[in-house]
C-alpha cells in the first residue's frame, strides 16, 4: 500500500525544548516513521499507556529528534486488538523498546523479535505490571523458561556465556558471544534484570515528590533525570524558574558529567594495563565528589535538584574554592592526558579496538557520548539549548574514528568543555531567587523534559492529574540506543578486548532496565 506523506508538525507540547505532539493513526505512524527516517530524524524512545478506564483504549508514543526540536506522535489502539506497526524497519532501536512494552502492558508491535525483555519469569505472560487492573502490591511471580539465543554455526564455532552475575560490583546482564578461537564473531545481550517497576512506583507518588524517584533511576545520572523529571513539570504547570537556579542546575549537571569521564578515563587506562590511571583519575574524582558534599550537601547530587529550582544556594564563600578545584582539575587532566596519549601500550590497546563505524552509527541510531565518537553531530545543549545552555554556547565535541582511543578523546574533550562552563556560570552567576512555587493544576496536563546527560539525551514524560497526582512517567536513559552498538563494535575483535570496548560505553544496566 502507498502511504502518503503527512505533515511532521503538531500542536506545542509543554516541554523545556521545542517539541511538538501529533495524534495519528496507524497507517500515518508508519508513514511518519519513513518520512523521518528519510529526513535524518533519530528516535528517542517509544512506551506506550493504559487509558481504557478514561476513554476504553491503549495508547502508543514514539518520540522522536529532528534538527531543533522533538516530536511526540501518538496512536490509539483498541482495547480487544492493541497492536501497532513497528518501527524496526526504519528504527532498529525500537526493536527492544517495543519488547519492553509488549511485557508491561500486553502492546504487540506485530512483527519483528518478540522474545520477552524485562519480563524474566518475573511475572506470567498473561499479566501485564503497567496496565490500571494490575496492582503492585500484589506481585504475582512466573516461571523463567529458556531465553532462545541467536545460534551461530560452522567449524570451530562455539560459545562463551558471560554473566548475568559478573565478578564484581557491578549490576547482571547476560553476553553471549560466538566465537572462533578468540576472534569474535557474534555478540547477544540480555538485559532486564535490574528492572524494578520504576513506571508503576511514580504512579503512587504526589506530584511534587516524583524527582526524588527520577534522581534514583541511575544513580550516575542523578542530576540529569531529577532535571528532566522537574523540567517536565514546570513545562506541564507553566513555573517559570529563576536565572540564578538554573544556573545552578547547569553548574551540577557539568560537575556530574566531568565526575563521569573522569572515573571512566581511570578505570579504562586500568582495563588496558595502566593501574596508574586509575589510581589518579579516582584521586581527582573523590576531591571533587568531598567538595559536593561541603557545598551542595552530598557527593552524588541525588537531591539538588527540585521541583521549582534547586535545594540550596550556592553563596560567595563557595564559589572561590569551586573556581580553585576547576583550575586544579583542568591541571591534572592536561599531565594525564598527556601521560595517556604517549604511552605506547596503551595506545595500542585503544586504537582500531571497538570500532563502531559513524554509518552503522548512524543506522543503529547512536546517541550521546558514544554517537559523538563515531561522527553523530548530536549534543541537546548545542542543538536545542535550554535554558541557561542558550546564553553559554557550549562547545560541540566530535571525533570520526569510532574506536575506544576515539571514546576517550571525547571524554577527555568534554572534560574541559565542561570546566570551561563551570567558570563561566560561577563568574557570572545572576542574582536572585534559587527557587519558585510550583502552581496548582487546574486540569489532567502532560510535560516532556529532555536534559543532555553525560551519556547523551535522557527524557521525561509526566501526565499528571488533579489534584496533583501522577498519572503515569515514562523516563528513558539513552543506554536503550546504545547497547546493541556493542554488539556490533566487539564483533571481529578477540574476547579479552571486551572489557575495554564495554566500559569505553560504560552503558546503564539500572536506567536501562527502569
Amino acid at each position: 500500500m502507498s502511504l502518503e506523506p503527512i505533515a511532521l508538525e503538531g500542536s506545542r507540547l509543554a516541554a523545556n525544548v521545542p517539541a511538538q505532539h501529533r495524534v495519528v493513526d496507524a497507517d500515518q505512524w508508519t508513514a511518519a516513521a519513513r518520512q523521518l527516517h528519510d529526513a535524518g530524524a533519530r528516535l528517542l524512545t517509544l512506551w506506550g499507556a493504559d487509558d481504557r478506564d478514561r476513554d476504553g483504549v491503549f495508547r502508543v508514543f514514539a518520540a522522536y529528534l529532528l534538527p531543533g526540536r522533538a516530536l511526540v506522535l501518538e496512536l490509539a489502539l483498541a482495547a480487544g486488538d492493541p497492536t501497532y506497526p513497528s518501527l524496526e524497519p526504519w528504527f532498529p532501536a525500537a526493536s527492544r523498546l517495543q519488547r519492553a512494552t509488549r511485557d508491561l502492558l500486553g502492546l504487540g508491535a506485530g512483527e519483528g523479535d518478540t522474545r520477552p525483555w524485562l519480563r524474566h519469569g518475573g511475572w506470567p505472560e498473561d499479566r501485564f505490571p503497567l496496565r490500571r487492573d494490575v496492582s503492585a502490591e500484589t506481585h504475582v511471580p512466573g516461571v523463567p523458561g529458556p531465553y532462545p539465543f541467536v545460534r551461530v554455526n560452522g567449524d570451530g564455532v562455539h560459545e562463551i556465556p558471560v554473566g548475568p552475575i559478573h565478578a564484581g560490583t557491578i549490576e547482571p546482564g547476560h553476553f553471549r558471544f560466538s566465537v572462533v578461537g578468540e576472534k569474535v564473531l557474534r555478540l547477544e545481550e540480555r538485559l532486564g534484570y535490574t528492572h524494578k517497576g520504576v513506571a508503576k512506583r511514580f504512579e503512587a507518588l504526589p506530584l511534587l515528590e516524583g524527582h526524588r524517584l527520577a534522581a534514583r533511576v541511575c544513580g550516575d545520572s542523578a542530576v540529569a533525570f531529577s532535571w528532566a523529571y522537574c523540567a517536565a513539570l514546570e513545562a506541564a504547570t507553566g513555573a517559570t524558574v529563576a536565572p540564578r537556579a538554573t544556573c545552578l542546575r547547569a553548574l551540577a549537571l557539568e560537575r556530574e558529567r566531568i565526575a563521569n569521564h573522569l572515573g571512566d578515563l581511570g578505570a579504562l587506562g586500568n582495563d588496558a594495563g595502566l593501574a596508574f590511571g586509575l589510581s589518579q583519575f579516582s584521586a581527582i574524582k573523590e576531591r571533587m565528589l568531598r567538595l559536593n558534599q561541603n557545598v551542595f550537601g552530598q557527593r552524588y547530587l541525588m537531591d539538588y535538584i527540585v521541583p521549582g529550582g534547586v535545594r540550596s544556594d550556592v553563596g560567595p564563600r563557595l564559589v572561590r574554592p569551586l573556581l580553585d578545584e576547576a583550575t586544579d582539575v583542568e591541571r591534572d587532566v592536561v599531565a594525564l592526558k598527556a601521560i595517556y596519549d604517549e604511552h605506547a601500550g596503551l595506545q595500542d590497546r585503544f586504537k582500531g579496538t571497538g570500532q563502531l563505524a559513524p554509518l552503522t552509527a548512524k543506522a543503529m541510531g547512536a546517541l550521546g557520548l558514544a554517537g559523538r565518537a563515531s561522527g553523530i553531530d548530536l549534543d541537546l545543549r548545542v542543538a536545542m539549548p535550554w535554558a541557561p545552555y542558550g546564553d553559554l554556547r557550549p562547545h560541540g565535541v566530535l571525533s570520526m574514528d569510532g574506536d575506544v582511543a576515539a571514546r576517550v578523546q571525547v571524554r577527555f574533550d568534554e572534560v574541559m568543555e565542561s570546566l570551561r562552563l563551570n567558570r563561566l556560570l560561577l563568574e557570572q552567576l545572576p542574582h536572585g531567587a534559587t527557587s519558585v512555587s510550583i502552581p496548582a493544576l487546574g486540569s489532567r496536563t502532560t510535560g516532556l523534559g529532555l536534559i543532555e546527560g553525560w551519556r547523551g539525551p535522557v527524557m521525561v514524560a509526566l501526565e499528571a492529574e488533579v489534584p496533583s497526582v501522577i498519572r503515569r512517567c515514562h523516563v528513558h536513559d539513552p543506554s536503550w540506543q546504545n547497547w546493541p552498538l556493542i554488539e556490533h563494535a566487539v564483533t571481529g575483535n578477540i574476547v579479552p578486548d571486551f572489557p575495554l570496548i564495554n566500559k569505553s560505553f560504560n552503558l546503564a544496566y539500572s536506567g536501562h532496565d527502569g
